[in-house]
């Protein structure tokens, strides 16, 4: 996942599982411990993503400021911090039409490709959710489009199958201060 971009953990998983000759799925680790030696083995290994995830993190509070009115939530590796340089920005965005976004984009003049997205409400229900892709500031953005009811609750992760992470505008920002105080710190000490 580190060195070859993949992205989801059961594909992750079952490509070093062929590679290590393991056929039990039960010999498989957690989603939840890929996604903590992912962030270990980046912290040693991979030191170049820090201005990576800052990079995309600055752009991320920029886009949730220019999408305001769909009360915008970053998602994703860029929010728990295991992005890297192909990671795209991924936002939630919330309105009962969903064309709204769509035609938000359009009346701004930005170009976007439209998908679908699978996501779990609950432990019984799946839903099926518009996606907006596209690029700016150099950086690939994607945007799920979500009803306003799950807006109080998140679609389950799928890294834990609890309620997804989600930041608001204001926790971007206390993040990016957070880290900028960390760093400061940081470089005062290796003086």
């Amino acid at each position: 996942m580190a060195e070859g971009g993949i992205r989801d953990y059961h594909q992750a998983k079952l490509k070093a599982a062929e590679r290590l000759g393991i056929f039990d799925d039960a010999s498989l680790p957690r989603n939840r411990e890929i996604e903590d030696a992912l962030r270990e083995y980046q912290r040693l290994f991979q030191r170049e993503n820090i201005p990576a995830l800052r990079e995309r993190r600055e752009a991320a509070l920029r886009a949730m400021e220019f999408f305001t009115a769909f009360q915008p939530r970053l998602v994703g590796a860029v929010l728990d911090g295991t992005a890297d340089t192909r990671s795209p920005v991924m936002l939630q965005l919330f309105a009962d039409d969903p064309d709204a976004a769509p035609r938000f984009l359009d009346q701004h003049g930005i170009p976007s490709e439209s998908r679908s997205r699978r996501l779990r409400l609950d432990r019984e229900r799946v839903g099926e959710f518009p996606v907006l892709v596209f690029s700016a500031e150099e950086l690939a953005f994607d945007l799920t489009v979500l009803p306003l009811d799950l807006l109080r609750q998140a679609p389950l992760s799928n890294i834990d199958e609890k309620p997804m992470k989600r930041a608001t505008v204001a926790q971007v920002r206390q993040l990016l201060a957070e880290e900028e105080i960390s760093g400061y710190e940081g470089a005062g000490e290796s003086r």
